[in-house]
């Protein structure tokens, strides 16, 4: 179900909250929410929107498109496509779980650890670390002789 900013607070304390771009979606990223899954609470997936991904690459995808794909994998209960920043969402939602893989350790902002100490929201890492959609698409662009 995708849900808006608005209802956020409805899921308050009970979902564990993935987040990223999904762009393009990849093995790694279905690993990284069965993983999460098996917290035990329902999985929201929080998308990117399109200008933070463009900071990294042009969109595959727009948020909207990986929105209903996202929508559609059986571990995603709920997707919402953030329209602000993930400060602004962890703040709004105040997961029970902030899942990130083992990647983020140890480099997630000082602002999100900030409000999910404030707020009671376990940050989890987990090892299903597979693959990077940046490192996916530069190979990609790499093989057609594209410039990066």
């Amino acid at each position: 179900m995708i849900v808006a900013f608005e209802d956020l607070p409805r899921y308050r304390h009970e979902v564990a909250m993935v987040d990223g771009a999904f762009d393009p979606l990849h093995p790694g990223h279905i690993a990284y929410f069965r993983e999460a899954s098996r917290l035990g609470a329902p999985l929201l997936a929080n998308i990117a929107p399109d200008d933070y991904v463009r900071r990294k690459h042009p969109p595959f995808l727009p948020a909207a498109r990986r929105a209903e794909i996202i929508d559609a994998i059986r571990y995603i209960a709920y997707t919402h496509v953030n329209r602000f920043d993930t400060e602004a969402v962890l703040e709004h939602l105040q997961p029970r779980y902030y899942v990130k893989g083992r990647d983020w350790e140890g480099r997630l902002p000082a602002r999100q650890l900030e409000i999910c100490a404030r707020h009671g929201i376990a940050v989890v890492y987990t090892d299903s670390v597979v693959d990077s959609s940046t490192r996916i698409l530069e190979a990609w662009a790499r093989a057609r002789g594209a410039p990066r």
